[in-house]
Protein backbone atom coordinates (compact mmCIF):
# COMPACT_ATOMS: atom_id res chain seq x y z
CA UNK A 1 0.00 0.00 0.00
CA UNK A 2 1.36 3.44 -1.29
CA UNK A 3 0.08 6.23 0.81
CA UNK A 4 -0.04 10.09 -0.83
CA UNK A 5 1.76 13.03 0.80
CA UNK A 6 -1.34 14.72 0.71
CA UNK A 7 -5.62 13.58 0.46
CA UNK A 8 -7.19 13.23 -2.91
CA UNK A 9 -10.95 13.03 -3.90
CA UNK A 10 -12.13 11.40 -6.13
CA UNK A 11 -13.23 14.77 -8.15
CA UNK A 12 -9.72 15.70 -8.11
CA UNK A 13 -8.86 12.66 -9.29
CA UNK A 14 -11.48 12.73 -12.38
CA UNK A 15 -9.86 16.18 -13.31
CA UNK A 16 -6.44 14.43 -13.37
CA UNK A 17 -7.49 12.02 -15.69
CA UNK A 18 -10.07 13.54 -18.42
CA UNK A 19 -6.92 14.49 -20.54
CA UNK A 20 -6.17 10.97 -21.10
CA UNK A 21 -8.39 9.36 -24.23
CA UNK A 22 -9.01 6.46 -22.31
CA UNK A 23 -11.00 8.55 -19.82
CA UNK A 24 -14.82 7.91 -20.53
CA UNK A 25 -17.25 10.34 -19.86
CA UNK A 26 -19.44 8.31 -17.60
CA UNK A 27 -18.93 8.38 -13.88
CA UNK A 28 -20.59 8.43 -10.42
CA UNK A 29 -18.46 10.48 -7.77
CA UNK A 30 -20.76 9.22 -4.59
CA UNK A 31 -20.16 11.31 -1.87
CA UNK A 32 -16.55 12.30 -3.33
CA UNK A 33 -14.47 10.58 -1.15
CA UNK A 34 -10.75 10.63 0.19
CA UNK A 35 -8.77 8.05 -0.73
CA UNK A 36 -5.12 7.92 0.08
CA UNK A 37 -3.95 4.52 -1.03
CA UNK A 38 -4.54 2.38 -4.07
CA UNK A 39 -4.70 -1.36 -4.22
CA UNK A 40 -6.09 -4.58 -5.79
CA UNK A 41 -9.17 -5.09 -5.98
CA UNK A 42 -9.55 -8.16 -3.73
CA UNK A 43 -7.77 -6.43 -0.84
CA UNK A 44 -8.90 -2.82 -1.26
CA UNK A 45 -10.26 -0.98 1.77
CA UNK A 46 -11.52 2.22 2.66
CA UNK A 47 -9.75 4.92 1.28
CA UNK A 48 -8.25 2.79 -1.70
CA UNK A 49 -8.49 3.19 -5.70
CA UNK A 50 -8.71 0.57 -7.31
CA UNK A 51 -9.64 -0.55 -11.13
CA UNK A 52 -11.77 -4.33 -12.37
CA UNK A 53 -11.06 -5.15 -15.53
CA UNK A 54 -14.22 -6.09 -18.10
CA UNK A 55 -15.09 -9.50 -18.35
CA UNK A 56 -14.60 -10.01 -14.52
CA UNK A 57 -16.53 -11.31 -12.34
CA UNK A 58 -19.28 -9.27 -10.12
CA UNK A 59 -18.65 -11.04 -7.07
CA UNK A 60 -15.33 -9.00 -6.69
CA UNK A 61 -17.07 -5.87 -7.28
CA UNK A 62 -19.54 -6.99 -4.09
CA UNK A 63 -17.08 -7.38 -1.91
CA UNK A 64 -14.70 -4.46 -2.09
CA UNK A 65 -13.84 -2.36 0.53
CA UNK A 66 -12.68 0.10 -1.79
CA UNK A 67 -13.81 3.83 -1.99
CA UNK A 68 -13.37 4.30 -5.72
CA UNK A 69 -12.97 1.86 -8.64
CA UNK A 70 -12.19 2.13 -12.64
CA UNK A 71 -14.25 0.42 -14.32
CA UNK A 72 -15.23 -0.34 -18.12
CA UNK A 73 -17.81 0.59 -20.26
CA UNK A 74 -20.45 -2.17 -18.55
CA UNK A 75 -23.75 -0.62 -17.19
CA UNK A 76 -24.54 -3.71 -14.73
CA UNK A 77 -20.62 -2.95 -13.06
CA UNK A 78 -21.67 0.74 -12.89
CA UNK A 79 -25.09 -0.05 -11.07
CA UNK A 80 -23.49 -2.49 -8.71
CA UNK A 81 -20.83 0.23 -7.95
CA UNK A 82 -23.50 3.12 -7.51
CA UNK A 83 -26.05 0.94 -5.48
CA UNK A 84 -23.23 -0.05 -3.12
CA UNK A 85 -22.12 3.66 -2.79
CA UNK A 86 -18.45 3.54 -4.11
CA UNK A 87 -16.83 6.19 -6.76
CA UNK A 88 -16.74 4.97 -9.72
CA UNK A 89 -15.18 6.48 -13.11
CA UNK A 90 -15.81 4.14 -16.54
CA UNK A 91 -13.15 3.84 -19.44
CA UNK A 92 -13.02 1.86 -22.21
CA UNK A 93 -9.43 0.46 -20.82
CA UNK A 94 -9.52 0.42 -16.94
CA UNK A 95 -6.34 -0.79 -16.23
CA UNK A 96 -4.36 1.77 -18.54
CA UNK A 97 -6.76 4.25 -16.57
CA UNK A 98 -5.06 3.20 -13.29
CA UNK A 99 -1.28 2.86 -14.50
CA UNK A 100 -2.27 6.52 -15.49
CA UNK A 101 -3.67 7.41 -12.07
CA UNK A 102 -0.61 5.37 -10.36
CA UNK A 103 1.59 8.60 -10.76
CA UNK A 104 -0.77 10.70 -8.65
CA UNK A 105 0.00 8.51 -5.83
CA UNK A 106 3.38 7.04 -5.99
CA UNK A 107 6.69 8.66 -6.54
CA UNK A 108 9.93 6.98 -6.94
CA UNK A 109 12.80 7.28 -4.79
CA UNK A 110 15.37 9.50 -6.45
CA UNK A 111 18.74 11.04 -4.88
CA UNK A 112 18.46 15.09 -3.33
CA UNK A 113 19.26 17.30 -6.40
CA UNK A 114 22.79 18.12 -6.64
CA UNK A 115 25.48 16.15 -6.55
CA UNK A 116 26.58 14.19 -3.47
CA UNK A 117 30.37 14.40 -2.19
CA UNK A 118 31.20 11.24 -2.79
CA UNK A 119 30.50 11.14 -6.27
CA UNK A 120 33.20 11.33 -8.74
CA UNK A 121 32.96 13.32 -11.97
CA UNK A 122 35.80 13.94 -14.60
CA UNK A 123 36.18 17.92 -14.65
CA UNK A 124 36.01 17.33 -18.80
CA UNK A 125 31.95 15.78 -18.07
CA UNK A 126 29.30 17.82 -19.47
CA UNK A 127 26.36 17.99 -16.19
CA UNK A 128 22.81 20.03 -16.92
CA UNK A 129 20.87 21.58 -14.74
CA UNK A 130 18.94 19.99 -12.22
CA UNK A 131 20.31 16.94 -12.01
CA UNK A 132 20.72 14.13 -9.11
CA UNK A 133 23.82 12.11 -8.75
CA UNK A 134 23.80 9.78 -5.64
CA UNK A 135 26.63 8.38 -3.38
CA UNK A 136 29.86 6.78 -4.82
CA UNK A 137 28.60 7.85 -8.59
CA UNK A 138 31.56 7.75 -11.19
CA UNK A 139 31.57 9.65 -14.56
CA UNK A 140 33.92 9.27 -17.36
CA UNK A 141 35.96 12.07 -19.38
CA UNK A 142 33.71 13.81 -21.20
CA UNK A 143 30.28 11.97 -20.57
CA UNK A 144 27.18 14.06 -21.25
CA UNK A 145 24.75 14.26 -18.90
CA UNK A 146 21.69 16.20 -19.60
CA UNK A 147 19.10 18.14 -17.85
CA UNK A 148 17.54 16.52 -15.00
CA UNK A 149 19.12 13.17 -15.12
CA UNK A 150 18.84 11.12 -11.79
CA UNK A 151 22.32 8.84 -11.11
CA UNK A 152 21.37 6.29 -8.47
CA UNK A 153 24.04 5.38 -5.77
CA UNK A 154 27.20 3.44 -7.89
CA UNK A 155 25.92 3.67 -11.59
CA UNK A 156 29.20 3.88 -13.47
CA UNK A 157 28.84 6.36 -16.98
CA UNK A 158 32.14 5.14 -19.25
CA UNK A 159 33.94 8.33 -20.98
CA UNK A 160 32.20 9.46 -23.71
CA UNK A 161 28.47 8.20 -22.69
CA UNK A 162 25.59 10.26 -23.24
CA UNK A 163 22.32 10.26 -20.65
CA UNK A 164 19.39 12.03 -22.34
CA UNK A 165 17.02 14.52 -20.15
CA UNK A 166 15.45 13.23 -17.03
CA UNK A 167 16.46 9.78 -17.67
CA UNK A 168 16.81 7.43 -14.46
CA UNK A 169 19.98 5.07 -13.96
CA UNK A 170 19.15 2.98 -10.93
CA UNK A 171 21.70 1.51 -8.27
CA UNK A 172 24.87 -0.28 -9.69
CA UNK A 173 23.98 0.30 -13.70
CA UNK A 174 26.71 0.63 -15.84
CA UNK A 175 26.68 2.69 -18.96
CA UNK A 176 29.92 2.01 -20.97
CA UNK A 177 31.79 4.28 -23.58
CA UNK A 178 30.25 4.70 -27.10
CA UNK A 179 26.78 4.84 -25.14
CA UNK A 180 24.05 6.85 -26.65
CA UNK A 181 20.72 7.36 -24.48
CA UNK A 182 18.16 9.65 -25.20
CA UNK A 183 15.24 11.12 -23.19
CA UNK A 184 12.87 9.49 -20.11
CA UNK A 185 15.15 6.33 -20.09
CA UNK A 186 15.08 4.14 -17.18
CA UNK A 187 18.20 1.72 -16.71
CA UNK A 188 17.24 -0.48 -13.75
CA UNK A 189 19.87 -1.77 -11.15
CA UNK A 190 22.68 -3.96 -12.76
CA UNK A 191 21.41 -3.35 -15.95
CA UNK A 192 24.98 -2.90 -18.63
CA UNK A 193 24.44 -0.37 -21.80
CA UNK A 194 26.91 -0.74 -24.43
CA UNK A 195 29.15 -3.70 -22.93
CA UNK A 196 31.16 -5.30 -25.35
CA UNK A 197 30.07 -7.66 -28.18
CA UNK A 198 30.48 -11.10 -28.52
CA UNK A 199 33.33 -11.03 -31.53
CA UNK A 200 36.29 -13.20 -31.45
CA UNK A 201 37.67 -14.61 -34.88
CA UNK A 202 39.25 -18.06 -35.65
CA UNK A 203 43.09 -18.06 -36.32
CA UNK A 204 45.67 -20.33 -36.03
CA UNK A 205 46.85 -19.39 -32.75
CA UNK A 206 43.28 -19.66 -31.32
CA UNK A 207 40.45 -16.56 -31.20
CA UNK A 208 41.36 -13.36 -31.89
CA UNK A 209 39.43 -10.78 -30.08
CA UNK A 210 37.64 -8.39 -32.90
CA UNK A 211 37.58 -4.53 -30.79
CA UNK A 212 33.70 -3.35 -30.62
CA UNK A 213 34.07 0.57 -31.83
CA UNK A 214 31.07 0.92 -32.91
CA UNK A 215 27.80 2.50 -30.68
CA UNK A 216 24.80 1.51 -28.67
CA UNK A 217 21.81 3.81 -29.01
CA UNK A 218 18.83 3.69 -26.65
CA UNK A 219 16.00 6.10 -28.21
CA UNK A 220 13.73 8.31 -26.35
CA UNK A 221 11.76 6.07 -23.10
CA UNK A 222 12.91 2.92 -23.49
CA UNK A 223 13.37 0.66 -20.49
CA UNK A 224 15.95 -1.62 -19.59
CA UNK A 225 15.66 -4.61 -16.62
CA UNK A 226 17.46 -5.38 -14.09
CA UNK A 227 21.29 -7.26 -15.27
CA UNK A 228 19.92 -6.89 -19.12
CA UNK A 229 22.45 -6.49 -21.31
CA UNK A 230 22.46 -4.74 -24.59
CA UNK A 231 25.81 -4.98 -26.66
CA UNK A 232 28.25 -2.71 -28.44
CA UNK A 233 28.84 -3.94 -31.97
CA UNK A 234 32.59 -3.76 -33.42
CA UNK A 235 30.98 -1.14 -36.63
CA UNK A 236 27.78 0.32 -36.69
CA UNK A 237 25.31 0.38 -34.02
CA UNK A 238 22.95 -1.29 -32.14
CA UNK A 239 20.16 0.18 -31.87
CA UNK A 240 16.85 -0.06 -29.91
CA UNK A 241 13.72 2.20 -30.78
CA UNK A 242 11.39 4.39 -28.61
CA UNK A 243 9.40 3.16 -25.90
CA UNK A 244 10.77 -0.31 -26.60
CA UNK A 245 10.65 -2.42 -23.02
CA UNK A 246 13.28 -4.70 -21.79
CA UNK A 247 12.12 -6.78 -18.99
CA UNK A 248 15.24 -8.49 -16.48
CA UNK A 249 17.86 -10.92 -17.18
CA UNK A 250 17.64 -10.17 -21.38
CA UNK A 251 20.51 -10.25 -23.88
CA UNK A 252 20.60 -8.21 -26.71
CA UNK A 253 23.60 -8.54 -29.07
CA UNK A 254 25.32 -6.72 -30.90
CA UNK A 255 24.23 -4.67 -34.14
CA UNK A 256 20.54 -5.32 -33.21
CA UNK A 257 17.95 -3.35 -34.87
CA UNK A 258 14.90 -3.40 -32.39
CA UNK A 259 12.24 -1.00 -33.91
CA UNK A 260 9.56 0.93 -31.71
CA UNK A 261 7.09 0.01 -29.00
CA UNK A 262 9.17 -3.73 -28.95
CA UNK A 263 8.76 -5.35 -25.87
CA UNK A 264 11.00 -8.16 -24.56
CA UNK A 265 9.89 -10.43 -21.40
CA UNK A 266 12.68 -12.10 -18.78
CA UNK A 267 15.11 -13.76 -19.71
CA UNK A 268 14.43 -13.67 -23.50
CA UNK A 269 17.47 -13.01 -25.71
CA UNK A 270 18.51 -11.92 -29.40
CA UNK A 271 22.05 -13.00 -30.83
CA UNK A 272 23.93 -11.03 -33.43
CA UNK A 273 22.06 -8.73 -35.89
CA UNK A 274 18.80 -9.67 -35.19
CA UNK A 275 16.11 -7.23 -36.51
CA UNK A 276 12.77 -6.74 -34.71
CA UNK A 277 10.36 -4.47 -36.44
CA UNK A 278 8.11 -2.14 -34.84
CA UNK A 279 5.58 -3.73 -31.93
CA UNK A 280 7.39 -7.06 -31.82
CA UNK A 281 6.82 -9.06 -28.60
CA UNK A 282 9.41 -11.73 -27.29
CA UNK A 283 7.46 -14.14 -24.59
CA UNK A 284 9.94 -15.02 -21.67
CA UNK A 285 12.92 -17.13 -22.73
CA UNK A 286 12.11 -16.42 -26.14
CA UNK A 287 15.42 -16.93 -28.36
CA UNK A 288 16.34 -15.62 -32.09
CA UNK A 289 19.25 -16.71 -33.68
CA UNK A 290 22.06 -14.63 -35.65
CA UNK A 291 20.94 -11.87 -38.71
CA UNK A 292 17.24 -13.13 -38.37
CA UNK A 293 14.81 -10.54 -39.26
CA UNK A 294 10.98 -10.55 -37.54
CA UNK A 295 8.29 -8.25 -39.23
CA UNK A 296 6.13 -5.68 -37.49
CA UNK A 297 4.09 -6.21 -34.73
CA UNK A 298 4.72 -10.04 -34.49
CA UNK A 299 4.52 -12.48 -31.06
CA UNK A 300 7.16 -14.74 -30.38
CA UNK A 301 5.64 -16.81 -27.45
CA UNK A 302 7.20 -18.37 -24.33
CA UNK A 303 10.79 -20.19 -25.59
CA UNK A 304 10.02 -20.14 -28.94
CA UNK A 305 13.72 -19.75 -30.92
CA UNK A 306 13.34 -18.59 -34.44
CA UNK A 307 16.01 -20.29 -36.69
CA UNK A 308 14.62 -18.62 -39.60
CA UNK A 309 12.89 -14.60 -40.72
CA UNK A 310 9.34 -14.42 -39.94
CA UNK A 311 6.99 -12.36 -41.56
CA UNK A 312 4.80 -9.25 -39.84
CA UNK A 313 1.78 -9.87 -37.96
CA UNK A 314 2.37 -13.17 -36.90
CA UNK A 315 2.40 -15.42 -33.60
CA UNK A 316 4.51 -18.43 -32.85
CA UNK A 317 5.80 -20.86 -31.04
CA UNK A 318 8.19 -23.35 -30.77
CA UNK A 319 11.35 -24.86 -31.25
CA UNK A 320 11.58 -24.01 -34.62
CA UNK A 321 9.17 -21.49 -34.21
CA UNK A 322 6.34 -22.08 -36.03
CA UNK A 323 2.62 -20.94 -36.30
CA UNK A 324 1.07 -21.21 -32.91
CA UNK A 325 -2.00 -23.22 -33.99
CA UNK A 326 0.21 -25.73 -35.46
CA UNK A 327 2.32 -25.86 -32.79
CA UNK A 328 -0.98 -26.14 -30.40
CA UNK A 329 -1.77 -29.00 -32.66
CA UNK A 330 1.60 -31.10 -31.83
CA UNK A 331 1.69 -30.02 -28.50
CA UNK A 332 -1.38 -31.51 -27.73
CA UNK A 333 -0.09 -35.09 -29.58
CA UNK A 334 3.04 -34.77 -27.22
CA UNK A 335 1.12 -36.53 -24.15
CA UNK A 336 0.44 -39.62 -26.96
CA UNK A 337 3.38 -40.41 -28.16
CA UNK A 338 4.03 -43.33 -25.32
CA UNK A 339 0.80 -44.73 -26.16
CA UNK A 340 1.08 -44.00 -30.00
CA UNK A 341 4.39 -45.93 -29.67
CA UNK A 342 2.79 -49.23 -28.17
CA UNK A 343 -0.16 -49.27 -30.63
CA UNK A 344 2.42 -49.01 -33.84
CA UNK A 345 4.94 -51.34 -32.46
CA UNK A 346 1.85 -54.08 -31.91
CA UNK A 347 0.52 -53.06 -35.84
CA UNK A 348 3.91 -53.71 -36.89
CA UNK A 349 3.95 -57.25 -34.83
CA UNK A 350 0.84 -58.12 -36.45
CA UNK A 351 1.61 -57.17 -39.97
CA UNK A 352 5.02 -59.28 -39.47
CA UNK A 353 2.84 -62.04 -38.11
CA UNK A 354 0.55 -62.13 -41.34
CA UNK A 355 3.85 -62.10 -44.04
CA UNK A 356 4.94 -64.83 -42.16
CA UNK A 357 1.51 -66.64 -42.64
CA UNK A 358 1.45 -66.15 -46.43
CA UNK A 359 5.27 -66.99 -46.83
CA UNK A 360 4.42 -70.34 -45.29
CA UNK A 361 2.00 -71.05 -47.61
CA UNK A 362 4.08 -69.80 -50.62
CA UNK A 363 2.40 -66.63 -51.37
CA UNK A 364 3.65 -63.57 -51.47
CA UNK A 365 2.15 -60.01 -49.66
CA UNK A 366 -1.47 -58.82 -51.17
CA UNK A 367 0.14 -56.17 -53.86
CA UNK A 368 -2.38 -53.92 -55.24
CA UNK A 369 -2.56 -53.89 -59.09
CA UNK A 370 -4.31 -52.16 -62.10
CA UNK A 371 -4.90 -54.80 -63.86
CA UNK A 372 -8.47 -54.87 -64.49
CA UNK A 373 -8.27 -58.16 -67.04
Amino acid sequence: MTSLKALLSIHDLLLALQGYPECGTAFDLASNPLLTTIAPVESAESGSLTFLEAGKSLALLENTQASAILLPLETKMQQLASDRGIAWIASAQPKLLFARAVSLFYQPQRPPLGIHPTAIVDPTAQVGEGVSIGAYVVIGPEAIIEDEVCLHPHVVIYGGAQIGKRSVIHAQAVIHERAILGSDCVIHSGAVIGSEGFGFVPSSQGWVKLDQAGYTVLEDRVEVGCNSAVDRPAMGETRLGQNTKIDNLVQIGHNCQLGQNCLMAGQSGLAGSVTLEENVILAGQAGIVNQIHIGKGTILSSRTVALKDVGAGQVVSGHPAQPHRQWLKIAAVYPHLPEMQRSLRLLQAQVQALEMQLAAYGSEPYQQTSDRS
